[in-house]
């Protein structure tokens, strides 16, 4: 294994001190003169200084490169550290932005909690309930009838009040409509622990879905005053839902005592279909209108093809006085043409046609 340049140096800064720890002992104990050094130890002195030199040579340049390598390293460390900077800067901009989003969409969800605990509070009371259910069929109601269409706490034959009375010609007739619904015994199904407790929820709901049903079909239906059904208003897709889809004989009942239940969407195409009917209802009680203006239609047709016929007349006795006029300036356009003529011509043939009875005649 071959010997670094330093180990070599070393070995020859230890060889040099022994020799002159040597020659000092030799001379303190006066020993006879120390004989002339060999002219090797001179060589390698020399090559340990050129060995020093050449070191000190590579070191300088050793220190330099890696000067240059870590002024390098950290400008590459400078700049990633400067783009790190940045991108953290925009992280964070953009991490701001969300929680900013983030914070606003906690607060819509804390209002609507507080909102959603308010209808809570209003579900929970039957009155309270009663309005709710009230004010919504209101709004429907007005949405898409007319108002000459229908009467909100509509008195009945005994006193009975309905909610909403339809006013719809006969057939079928006015029509009511309730909006009181059962929750108590749907929360009951809902907030059920096991399936005992579900299964007597289910049978209150059922008894209390009737009876409701029964009670609308005793009070809103009317013979000779109203139509022979009526509508119960459930404010609530779920209520709506779970009827049609846990309880089918309940509806069937219903269905039997002519009772229909409507959600808000049912309601909605409900009332839609009852307003075209009322469209068309329209239309044939005022049919005998509209034949008597189809009947005045006509007879302003008749009138105006009679003006036109006479301003046709008009137009071809005005294109007959047009040719008239034509002709009587082609001839002009003749005559002037022969007077332009009576100086270029043979005085006989000026006065042939002077004389000519014929010129004067057509003159």
């Amino acid at each position: 294994m071959e010997s670094s340049p330093i180990l070599l140096a070393l070995l020859g800064l230890i060889a040099l001190l022994l020799v002159a720890v040597l020659v000092l002992v030799w001379r303190a104990r006066g020993l006879a003169p120390v004989p002339a050094l060999d002219p090797r130890l001179d060589q390698l002195a020399g090559q340990l200084q050129s060995l020093s030199a050449n070191q000190a040579a590579a070191q300088s340049a050793l220190d330099q490169r890696l000067e240059q390598r870590l002024g390098h390293l950290a400008d590459r460390v400078q700049e990633r550290l400067a783009l790190s900077a940045t991108e953290a800067g925009q992280s964070l901009g953009e991490l701001k932005e969300r929680l900013a989003v983030i914070d606003a969409a906690q607060k819509n969800i804390a209002e609507l909690s507080t909102r959603m605990v308010s209808l809570q509070d209003i579900l929970s009371n039957k009155q309270a309930r009663g309005a709710f259910g009230e004010v919504q069929l209101a709004d429907i109601v007005r949405t898409v009838m007319a108002p000459v269409n229908y009467e909100f706490q509509a008195t009945l034959t005994g006193g009975k009040r309905v909610d909403c009375l339809l006013k719809l010609p006969n057939p079928p007739g006015p029509i009511g409509i309730d909006s009181k619904f059962p929750l108590e015994s749907y929360r009951a199904i809902r907030d059920a622990q096991d399936d005992a407790a579900t299964i007597l929820a289910r049978r209150e709901f059922s008894a209390a879905i009737r009876l409701h049903v029964k009670a609308i079909a005793e009070k809103y239906i009317v013979p000779g005053e109203t139509a022979d059904s009526a509508l119960m208003f459930v404010p609530s897709e779920a209520v709506y839902a779970e009827v049609h889809a846990n309880f089918p004989n309940l509806v069937e009942e219903a269905g039997r005592l002519r009772v229909w239940i409507v959600s808000p969407t049912t309601l909605m195409a409900t009332l839609t279909t009852m307003r075209a009917v009322l469209k068309d209802v329209r239309m044939r009680e005022q049919a005998h209108v509209i034949q008597a203006k189809v009947v005045e239609l006509g007879k302003d047709i008749e009138r105006l093809d009679e003006r036109a016929e006479k301003l046709q007349k008009h137009f071809d006795g005005a294109v007959e006085s047009v040719r008239q006029i034509r002709i009587t300036t082609d001839k002009v356009v003749k005559k002037v043409d022969d007077i332009e003529k009576v100086g270029l011509e043979e005085p006989e043939v000026v006065t042939a046609v002077v004389a000519n009875p014929v010129l004067d005649a057509k003159a």
